[in-house]
C-alpha cells in the first residue's frame, strides 16, 4: 500500500462540520462528555501538585495569588486563545489531531522533499508522545480520585492502590465490549461534575473575595518576577491545569467546532475558573487544606458521593484518552507509521467506535506499572507535563506550516502569531524538563519507545517501496504484460487480484504464480490501496480503473486515513467502470515478504532487525484488507533491506 499527498487547498472554513442551530445543543452536550474529561479533572491533582514541598514553594497568600492567576490566565491563552479559537481552524477537512495536522501540514510542503520528512518526523514524535499522556492520565486521574477516600476516611488509606487499579483494570477489560452504551451517560454525568466544580468553588469564593486579586494578570507576572526560579519550577505543575487541551482538537471531527468551543466557553471554562478561585480562597482561610484542597471544598457528608463522583469522572476522562490512542493508532497504520494490527469495531452504528486489542494491553500494562511505580498522584504529577507540552509545542510548530504553506497568510503575520505561542509552549517545556529525574523520564521513555517504532517501521516501508521499484525499473508492470501475453501463456477461468505495493512494480505473487503454476487467469486485476493525507475519501474517488492489456487492468483505491478499508467492497465500484466481479470466481493473491536485514546504506543494523522482526509479526494482511479467507492465496518472497 501506499501513501499519497492529497490537495492542500484547505482553508480555515474548508471542510468543517456543520450542524443545524437544532444538533447543536445536542453536540455540545455529547461534546461535554467526551472531549473535556482530561481537562476537567484537572482541579482533582494541580493544586496539590503545585505546593508539593518538593517544589520548594511556600504557600502565603502572594503565592497563592500568583498561583492562581497563572492558572486562570494559561486557561486563557493556551486553552481559549489557541485551540478553542485559533488551533481548530487549522482542520484537515472537518479532522483535528495531530496526525490529521501532520498530514495536512506535510502535504501543504510537498514540494519540499526535506522540509516535508522535517515535519513528518516532527509530527511522529508528537503521536508518540501522545501515548505517553495516554499512559499518565488513566493512572493521575483515577489514582487522584480515588485518594478522596483519605479524607472521607483515614482507615482505608492502604486501599487506595488496590481499588485503584481494581478500577483501572476493570476499564480496560471492558474496551472489548465497546463504550456506545455507556456513552450515553457521559454527557449528564460530566454536566453534573462541571456543575459541582462551579457551586463548590464559588461557595469559598463568595467566603474568601480576595483571591480574585488573582484574575489581574499582573499578580502573575509578579509572582514570576519576585521568586524567579521557583516560580519557573512552579510552572511545570502550572500546566496540569491544560492537560486535555489537545483533546479539544483531536476530537472537533467527531463533534465540529462551534459545539466544542460552546460547552467550552458556556460552562466548562467557568466552572474550571470558579473551582481553582475557590480551592485559593480555600486555601488563604486554611493552609491545612492543601493536603486535599480539592476535596476539603466538600463537608464531610459530601466526601465519599464526590469520591464516587470524581472515580466515574476520571473513569470517562480516562476512556476518551483511551478512545483517542486506538483512533490514532488506526490513523497512523494507514498513514504508513505502524505495522497493521488487528482493529475491531465495537459498534455497527458508529464508525469511530473502535478496539485496538494490541495497543489496549500494552497501555494497561505501561497505566498499571505507573501507579506501582509512584505511588500518589502528586508523585505522578511529576511524571506528568513533559508529554503534554511536547505535544502541544510540536503543533505550534505544524500549525505555522499549515497558515503560511496552505492558507497563505502573511508571513510576518504567521511568525509573530507563531513565535507568540512558541515562547509560552517552550517555557512550559522547559519548566517540566527539569521533572525528568523526578518521572518526567517516564513518559517520555514512553514516547522515545513508540516514535523508535514508528520511524523505523516508516523508513523501512519506504525501503521495501523504493526496493520494488529498482526491481521494477528495467521492466515495468506494462511492458512485462505486454511480453507475456505474446507468449500466450494458458488461460484458466476466473479473475485473479493481485495486491500490489505499487502500480508499476510486478508484483511478486503474480511471478510466483506463472513460475510454479505456469497460468494466467482469464481477468487479471492488479490493486494498489492508496492512503490520501485526508480524513475521508469521497466514494465517487475511491476507485480508479486503467485498463493494461486485454483484460488485464490497474485498479487502485483510495482512502483517507479515518476510512474504513474493505477492499472487495470498494472493488464493487468497478461495475461502474464497465468492470462486473464475481465475488466466487475471484482469487486474492497476496505476497508475504521475509525481511532479511543486511549491512549497507539503509538504517543501522538493529533498526533494520527491528524492522524485520515487526514485518514477520504484523497482523493478517487479510484480515486488514477484509479479504474472504476461503478466496486468499499467499505466495512468499525474501526481500533483503
Amino acid at each position: 500500500m501506499t501513501t499519497s499527498a492529497a490537495s492542500h487547498g484547505t482553508g480555515a472554513a474548508n471542510g468543517v462540520a456543520t450542524h443545524s442551530q437544532g444538533a447543536l445543543p445536542g453536540l455540545a452536550l455529547a461534546a461535554i462528555g467526551v472531549v473535556f474529561g482530561d481537562i476537567g479533572t484537572s482541579p482533582l491533582y494541580t493544586m496539590k501538585t503545585v505546593f508539593d514541598p518538593a517544589n520548594g514553594l511556600t504557600l502565603d497568600a502572594p503565592s497563592l495569588i500568583g498561583i492562581i492567576s497563572l492558572i486562570f490566565w494559561s486557561l486563557m491563552v493556551v486553552v481559549s486563545l489557541k485551540y478553542v479559537t485559533l488551533i481548530m481552524r487549522a482542520n484537515n477537512h472537518g479532522e483535528g489531531g495531530i496526525m490529521a495536522l501532520l498530514a495536512l501540514a506535510s502535504s501543504s510542503v510537498s514540494d519540499r522533499p526535506r522540509l516535508r520528512q522535517t515535519l513528518l518526523l516532527l509530527g511522529v514524535f508528537g503521536a508518540a508522545l501522545f501515548y505517553g499522556d495516554g499512559v499518565i492520565t488513566p493512572a493521575i486521574s483515577v489514582l487522584s480520585a480515588v485518594e478522596g477516600l483519605e479524607i472521607a476516611a483515614p482507615k482505608l488509606a492502604p486501599y487506595v492502590i488496590p481499588i485503584t487499579l481494581a478500577v483501572l483494570i476493570g476499564l480496560f477489560v471492558a474496551q472489548k465490549w465497546g463504550t456506545s452504551g455507556i456513552g450515553k451517560v457521559f454527557g449528564p454525568v460530566m454536566v453534573a461534575w462541571f456543575g459541582i466544580l462551579a457551586v463548590s468553588g464559588l461557595f469559598h469564593l463568595i467566603a474568601g473575595p480576595a483571591i480574585l486579586a488573582a484574575l489581574n494578570p499582573f499578580a502573575g507576572l509578579a509572582f514570576c518576577m519576585h521568586h524567579g526560579w521557583l516560580a519557573f519550577v512552579a510552572l511545570g505543575s502550572v500546566v496540569l491545569a491544560l492537560t486535555g487541551a489537545e483533546a479539544l482538537y483531536a476530537d472537533m471531527g467527531h463533534f465540529g467546532a462551534p459545539p466544542i468551543r460552546l460547552s467550552w466557553f458556556l460552562l466548562v471554562f467557568p466552572a474550571l475558573a470558579l473551582n481553582y478561585l475557590g480551592q485559593g480562597a480555600l486555601l488563604l482561610s486554611d493552609p491545612t487544606a492543601l493536603e486535599n484542597p480539592f476535596f476539603k471544598l466538600f463537608p464531610p457528608w459530601a466526601l465519599v458521593p464526590m469520591v464516587v463522583l470524581a472515580t466515574v469522572a476520571t473513569v470517562i476522562a480516562s476512556q476518551a484518552v483511551i478512545s483517542g490512542a486506538y483512533s490514532m493508532t488506526k490513523q497512523a497504520i494507514q498513514l504508513g507509521f505502524l505495522p497493521r494490527m488487528s482493529v475491531r469495531h465495537t459498534s455497527d452504528r458508529q464508525i469511530g467506535q473502535i478496539y485496538v486489542p494490541a495497543i489496549n494491553w500494552m497501555l494497561l500494562a505501561a497505566v498499571v506499572a505507573a501507579v506501582l511505580g509512584f505511588g500518589s498522584s502528586t508523585a505522578l504529577g511529576a511524571a506528568y507535563g513533559i508529554a503534554v507540552t511536547g505535544t502541544m509545542l510540536i503543533t505550534t510548530c505544524l500549525t505555522f506550516y499549515v497558515v503560511r504553506y496552505a492558507w497563505r497568510y502573511n508571513w510576518l503575520l504567521c511568525v509573530l502569531a507563531t513565535v507568540f505561542f512558541f515562547v509560552i509552549d517552550v517555557t512550559f517545556f522547559a519548566a517540566n524538563l527539569l521533572k525528568i529525574v523526578q518521572g518526567g523520564w517516564f513518559p517520555l521513555l514512553v514516547g522515545m519507545l513508540i516514535f523508535t517504532v514508528m520511524a523505523t517501521w516508516g523508513r523501512g516501508r519506504q525501503m521495501m517501496i523504493d526496493e520494488a521499484r529498482v526491481r521494477a525499473g528495467t521492466t515495468p508492470l506494462k511492458p512485462f504484460l505486454d511480453s507475456l501475453l505474446a507468449r500466450e501463456p494458458v488461460r484458466v477461468k476466473g479473475t485473479a487480484i493481485f495486491m500490489s505495493i505499487d502500480p508499476n512494480v510486478v508484483p511478486h505473487a503474480l511471478l510466483n504464480n506463472l513460475e510454479h503454476n505456469e497460468v494466467l487467469h482469464a481477468r487479471v486485476l492488479f490493486v494498489t490501496v492508496s492512503t490520501e493525507e485526508v480524513p475521508r475519501v469521497p466514494a465517487v474517488d475511491r476507485i480508479e480503473v486503467l485498463a493494461l492489456a486485454p483484460d488485464c487492468y490497474q485498479v487502485t483505491i483510495r482512502y483517507g486515513f479515518k476510512d474504513e478499508v474493505d477492499v472487495p467492497k470498494a472493488l464493487q465500484g468497478c461495475g461502474a467502470h464497465g468492470l462486473v466481479l464475481e465475488p466466487q470466481r475471484s482469487s486474492y493473491f497476496l505476497s508475504r515478504a521475509t525481511v532479511v536485514p543486511t549491512l549497507g546504506e539503509g538504517m543501522p543494523l538493529w533498526r533494520e532487525k527491528l524492522f524485520a522482526t515487526m514485518a514477520h509479526n504484523i497482523g493478517n494482511v487479510a484480515d486488514y484488507l477484509k479479504l474472504p479467507a476461503n478466496r486468499v492465496i499467499e505466495l512468499g518472497t525474501r526481500v533483503e533491506i
